[in-house]
């Protein structure tokens, strides 16, 4: 049967205006029936699964949208069915055939079915927005879909990839959102001047996940509320709000008052108030999540190796890592996170202003320069964007920050219309490809490219380098595989249009008396679905 969407609208609504009256001033508790988080969410454009491609719109669609498969939190190199009941592997190693589990139902009431999982891939491909290149890097493309994504029967999913691949990279290009199963019908319903429902599902929400997106505000709230179609064990809480809070103190002092039950962007100083608060605990996970800037190679300057080279030896690492980040992140020089296949925790960059100097005048800029910087005006990007210019000026180079909230940032970033662009990527499944193919690949350097990874967002133009990286991939021995990661990483950190500075820590502060809170390893893994209050 199908929900009454109107009816649970204004249930959301009423408890949304609910709390936003209440706010800032203090109330004794949230309802029992619901879990409130105060968060940066500033960054989500879309929550369409086949175009969202932030961090925080990642953690809604993994708690709303189910996929074939996914990754087990507890030890991310084990995958496990989601949808998918099972799967087998042709003998060329190119054909992957799924059996979805019966019975299941969307949110709507429609049936979930093969046919659903071919036409998510399929549009996902045709829409070809951010995402799509983590399936067409298996050969799925406009002029093949209709052959390679297709339901055999109405159980029965095939996907057929170009070449044959290491299973577990092609199956964990499954557990991205971009994969993530919609309803055809509801979605088709929606459809609009051949946009395969893209406009309405910007807000809108066509799932079958234990979750689901009631609505949104941009920079206010979001709210997601129980699935009760949902096929497995049902969410133990009527709703999850997410009220858009940046700043660290206020965070804090609404985790005190009892306004909020879970603080997400606690900085250090905050975090020791939170774990010093008996009424309070903190929770912890090491991420996936790289913070990093970057130069974009259109620019004469930034272009020259030196250049590039200088700004490397121009951060303070050991003061960041002491101050800014200590307890939410360490200090990491590299694109692959520490705990995935192959990555190097190799650190050889200081600071080290006369080394940086020598380079300048190497490259003709003994006098130094000025340039800008785009930075997402929350911590500690900010903090750290400050340092950089404090570090910068010793060189003779002048930071002009330019401050804007994530969708400003990232809008820019990805139009290569930046000169520094201060910011975080986050894995988008567990395998070593989804970070270097983004950071060590760039197939085409041309404005329209297809393809936009952050190599081009930054105009390096590296086809060895491209070359190398599809060969890392289609390595089945692991060792082999390993060792070309690590030199991938090697070239990328010594020669790269990047600045990795840490690996993220993520950190909240959590109210007594909330059970089954936790964070995973990547962004779309901090599941909300299991939280129970007592």
């Amino acid at each position: 049967m199908k929900f009454n969407r109107n009816a649970r609208m204004l249930a959301a609504g009423a408890a949304m205006s609910a709390l936003m009256a209440l706010a800032p001033q203090a109330f004794a508790e949230t309802p029992k029936d619901t879990l409130v988080l105060a968060w940066a969410i500033d960054d989500i454009i879309t929550l369409d699964p086949a175009e969202s491609f932030e961090i925080s719109a990642g953690e809604i669609l993994g708690n709303s949208y189910d996929r074939l498969v996914r990754f087990n939190i507890d030890k991310p190199e084990e995958l496990v069915g989601d949808i998918a009941e099972s799967w087998t592997i042709s003998e060329d190693g190119k054909t992957y055939t799924f059996k979805i589990k019966p019975g299941l139902t969307f949110a709507s009431g429609n049936p979930v079915t093969a046919e659903d999982v071919a036409y998510s891939i399929q549009r996902a491909i045709k829409l070809d927005k951010n995402p799509a290149f983590i399936l067409t890097q298996l050969g799925l493309s406009t002029d093949n879909i209709e052959e390679t994504a297709k339901a055999e029967d109405e159980l029965t999913f095939v996907l057929t990839t170009d070449e044959a691949y290491a299973p577990t990279f092609v199956l964990n290009c499954l557990t991205a959102s971009v994969a993530a199963v919609v309803d055809k019908a509801l979605v088709e319903e929606h459809e609009a001047d051949g946009d395969l429902g893209n406009g309405w599902l910007k807000t809108n929400y066509a799932g079958s996940g234990p979750l689901t997106i009631r609505d949104w505000r941009a920079n206010e709230i979001l709210v997601l509320e129980r699935n009760d179609n949902y096929y497995g064990e049902k969410a133990k809480l009527d709703r999850v709000i997410y009220r858009h809070v940046k700043e660290s103190a206020t965070q804090r002092l609404l985790l005190q008052a009892g306004d909020i039950d879970v603080a997400r962007n606690l900085e250090p100083g905050d975090l020791d108030a939170v774990s010093a608060n008996e009424d309070l605990t903190v929770t912890s996970a090491p991420k996936s999540t790289i913070y990093y800037f970057s130069l974009n190679q259109k620019h004469e300057i930034l272009s020259r190796p030196e250049v590039r080279e200088a700004m490397k030896y121009l951060v303070d690492y050991d003061g960041i890592g002491e101050t800014l980040i200590k307890g939410i992140g360490t200090v990491h020089q590299n694109f692959l996170p520490v705990g995935m296949l192959g990555a190097s925790d190799e650190k050889p960059y200081t600071l080290d202003v006369d080394k940086a100097k020598e380079l300048l005048a190497q490259a003709g800029l003994e006098n130094g320069f000025t340039i800008t910087m785009d930075v997402r005006n929350t911590q500690p990007v900010t903090g750290i964007a400050e340092s950089v210019q404090q570090t910068f000026a010793q060189a003779g180079i002048k930071l002009e920050i330019i401050p804007g909230d994530g969708s400003q940032t990232l809008t820019k970033y990805r139009a290569r219309n930046h000169d520094l662009y201060i910011g975080q990527w986050g894995a988008d499944y567990w395998d070593p490809h989804t970070n270097a193919d983004t950071f060590a690949s760039n197939p085409d350097n041309a404005d329209g490219a297809s393809s936009t990874t952050l190599a081009w967002r930054n105009a390096w133009d590296i086809p060895e380098l491209t070359a190398a990286t599809r060969a890392a991939v289609l390595e089945t021995d692991t060792e082999k595989r390993v060792q070309l990661y690590q030199d991938l990483q090697k070239q990328v950190r010594e020669t790269g249009p990047y600045v990795t500075i840490f690996q993220q820590t993520e950190v909240a502060g959590v109210r007594k008396g909330i059970s089954g809170y936790r964070l995973g390893p990547t962004f779309d893994a901090n599941y909300v679905f299991n939280v129970s209050k007592d």
